[in-house]
């Protein structure tokens, strides 16, 4: 090589080597960013496009590291570094391609946030897109991490035995954290509950949903207080959730007039002064009209209950506050009887009472 025979031949080629290397990185940056990039934003998908621009500086940096890698073997000056400069470019090259992973991780999991989890109806991947990104990354940090060490003649799999136990002794430690962790991914995947429910326990206590975190759930209750559950109580607790499938509510209010009543004329006016709370209200279901059902024959009364259609659960409360105000004040006009509890006593000689037994 004519090279060699100047002072500093070696040196000199390999900076030629690296001129070069930058040189195609350049030139192959120039194609990706004017004619590929061009072909890409024709196609109707963007994962293309987020692609090319997640691997253009890395595909640069790549050319110009593997022209440094064999710019180096030429200088004559690093011979006796053979192995020292091979061990760190295998760690650079580890390190490198680590960031090619997560570069490449980072562009799909944008495209798919973009382009397919906005057009689903479900918050599920909303959720869990960042969980998955932190453990690709992780994983990915891992693998690096065992390469390197490998570099350094370390021995992997004693390693990996170490923190295999080392990890078993953390998981019994951290069991209860853990049990919420995964009872909280439960949550968020089944959805049996979500942000904005409201819901029942099978302990009693009700509220709304204000947040499904990883170790608990908050629910908003009375007062606007907040009632913290962890995360595993809820996942093996009995829930009503008044919001799930729909939040069309349906509820009674239940009654009972005098046997001395016209039951139609019972059944008339109650459902008048149902129709007219309902529409004063505006709470009720455009479809479901209020209906009537007579029970059972009380103690004192003839039972029935009026059956009401609102929207949403929490709307019951007042309209069953006003139903009783009106139906209380239109039973008084009208002269229905809302009976109590009565006992009828006969008293005399044994002669009119077998007189009234028979």
């Amino acid at each position: 090589m004519v090279l060699d025979f100047l002072p500093y031949g070696s040196e000199l080629f390999a900076g030629i080597i690296i001129l070069v290397s930058v040189a195609i990185a350049k030139l192959f940056n120039l194609l990706l960013s004017r004619y590929v990039h061009r072909l890409a934003k024709r196609t109707e998908s963007q994962l293309d496009d987020i692609a090319l621009v997640a691997v253009q500086r890395p595909i640069f940096f790549g050319i110009v590291l593997g022209g440094i890698f064999i710019a180096v073997r030429y200088i004559s000056l690093l011979a006796a570094y053979t192995a020292e400069i091979s061990m760190g470019f295998s760690i650079i090259f580890t390190l490198y391609g680590l960031w090619f992973a997560i570069r490449v991780t980072n562009a799909v999991i944008e495209w798919y946030s973009t382009e397919i989890s906005a057009k689903t109806k479900t918050q599920k991947d909303d959720q869990f897109l960042p969980i998955i990104k932190k453990v690709v990354m992780g994983v990915f940090g891992f693998i690096a991490l065992l390469m390197v060490l490998g570099q350094f003649g370390i021995e992997i799999t004693t390693l990996v035995a170490a923190m295999g136990l080392g990890g078993l002794a953390i998981a019994l430690a951290l069991q209860p954290t853990l049990s919420n962790f995964f009872s909280g991914a439960y949550l968020v995947m089944d959805r049996p509950i979500r942000i904005g429910d409201y819901i029942e326990l099978d302990s009693g206590e009700r509220g709304t949903v204000d947040d499904i975190g990883w170790r608990s759930t908050k629910l908003k209750i009375f007062g606007d207080n907040l009632l913290i559950i962890p995360n595993s109580k809820l996942a093996d607790a009995k829930i009503i959730n008044y919001f799930y499938p729909a939040k069309p509510y349906t509820f009674t209010v239940n009654l009972g007039v005098s046997y001395a009543s016209d039951l139609d004329a019972v059944e008339k006016v109650t459902l008048q002064v149902a129709r007219e709370v309902l529409k004063k209200q505006g709470t009720g279901r455009k479809d479901g009209e209020p209906f009537v059902r007579f029970k059972a024959f009380g103690d004192s009364n003839i039972d029935f209950s009026v059956y009401f259609q609102v929207k949403e659960f929490m709307d019951k409360f007042v309209l069953r506050h006003e139903f009783i105000k009106a139906l209380k004040k239109r039973y008084d006009k009208e002269g229905i009887e809302i009976a109590w509890p009565t006992r009828k006593i006969f008293y005399g000689d044994a002669e009119v009472l077998r007189s009234f037994k028979k």
